[in-house]
């Protein structure tokens, strides 16, 4: 770290935001260096301002103003007053036998998402939500049975990833050797809701876990699934880059609006046409097919044929996921053998087929499971947002 740099601050206007402090955490570097000018950083110092309050903020993890050392105390002063480095809170932090780890998070006006660690030999995956609830009502998927009540803003995406190297122990140490063992080395958007529903604050937050000065997972480790919103695809390969994930589940209309209802806006046509224009696609870039593998109702040997077919041309690959019970869930899990006759069908046709371990299901923290385990979940958005707003008037000053 480079020494203190010295500065003239003798008059620099204090303008504090309305409603108080300004979270740095999701805020893009453009976003912060206007937002330091509107404090007061003279517009000449405010890029280099940026890159060091950055790597304080995302490269050793530290939320005190006071201790970024290579800033001028009054500077220093001036950031608290007007700025803060807030995360959601961790409500509970659950671990599986299987090492997996659960954290419900409480975020602003109340509100709770779930977040799940996953690791694995030489990797480990994060996988993160995106809005509050969902509202695409996916007839097998848990978190679908819980109404949406807002997107995530930037900062409460990026601060899971934040949450999660906290409880890891992974902010790098100050003088100790440098170590580039990675433990939250992937991410996966395919937590609580449809991510291209919350486009820009999706798009937003990937800027900064992407940034190469700081929290550095490169786009190429980050893959973002969804249900199938054909206008925002094209838009993701451009703006954000990272890799596809498409929840397919379904080789027919019929029993894709039944299972993914989203496809009656966008049928299977549709969206495999938006795939195949997809920018990126390539060999080494594949969209991955997610198929969720439900007893008696798309897990045929036909299914398997068909969906080969459906695919033919697209550089690809179909994970095969169990499907995860929950309570009063309205379907069953194929059978093993099923499941392998089904990706042996898959393989033969020249497409990698995995099957998903399930992982994380003695905490309901596997694919399809997520809910916030609360009644605020089943209240409707006007009782969440009248006790949002009562809560406010109790904790505002007298």
């Amino acid at each position: 770290m480079s020494a203190p740099i010295t500065q003239d601050l003798l008059t620099i206007p204090r303008k504090l935001p309305e409603g108080g402090r300004t979270n740095i955490v999701g805020l893009t570097r453009e976003q912060l260096r206007l937002a330091l000018i509107e404090a007061g950083t003279p517009e000449r110092q405010a890029k280099m301002r940026v890159g060091q309050i950055w790597q304080w903020v995302y490269h050793w993890g530290l939320r005190d103003f006071a201790e970024m050392t290579n800033l001028a105390k009054d500077y220093r002063a001036l950031l608290a007053e007007t700025f803060e480095v807030a995360l959601p809170e961790v409500v509970t932090r659950q671990v599986s036998a299987d090492g997996t780890r659960k954290y419900l998070l409480r975020i602003a006006g109340g509100h709770e998402v779930e977040t799940v660690y996953i690791p694995e030999e030489g990797r480990g995956t994060l996988c993160v939500s995106s809005q509050v609830g969902c509202t695409l009502t996916c007839s097998f998927c848990h978190t679908g049975t819980q109404k949406l009540v807002r997107n995530l803003t930037p900062g409460e995406i990026v601060g899971q990833l934040m949450v999660a190297r906290d409880d890891l122990g992974e902010w790098p140490v100050p003088g100790a050797p440098k170590d580039e063992t990675r433990l939250v080395s992937n991410m996966v958007l395919m937590g609580m809701g449809e991510p291209l529903y919350n486009f820009e604050g999706v798009r937003d937050a990937m800027k900064v876990v992407m940034d190469g000065e700081g929290l550095s997972l490169s786009r190429r480790r980050i893959t973002l699934s969804t249900s199938g919103v054909v206008p925002e695809i094209a838009r993701t390969a451009e703006e954000i880059g990272c890799l596809l994930a498409v929840s397919f589940h379904a080789t027919t209309d019929e029993v894709r609006d039944r299972l993914v209802p989203i496809n009656k806006r966008w049928n299977i046509e549709t969206l495999l046409g938006a795939l195949r224009d997809y920018p990126r696609l390539s060999n080494s870039e594949r969209i991955t097919f997610e198929y969720v593998m439900l007893d008696g109702v798309n897990d045929s040997d036909a299914d398997a044929r068909r969906l080969v077919k459906l695919i033919r041309g697209i550089p690809a690959k179909i994970n095969l996921i169990p499907f995860n019970e929950w309570p009063g869930a309205p379907y069953k899990r194929s059978s093993w053998e099923r499941i392998e006759a089904f990706a042996d069908i898959v393989h033969k046709a020249g497409y990698a087929s995995p099957i998903r371990t399930p992982r994380g299901e003695d905490i309901m923290a596997a694919c399809g499971q997520l809910k916030s385990a609360t009644e605020r979940g089943r209240k409707t958005r006007a009782q969440i947002a009248a006790e949002a707003g009562s809560q406010s008037v109790a904790n505002s000053p007298a």
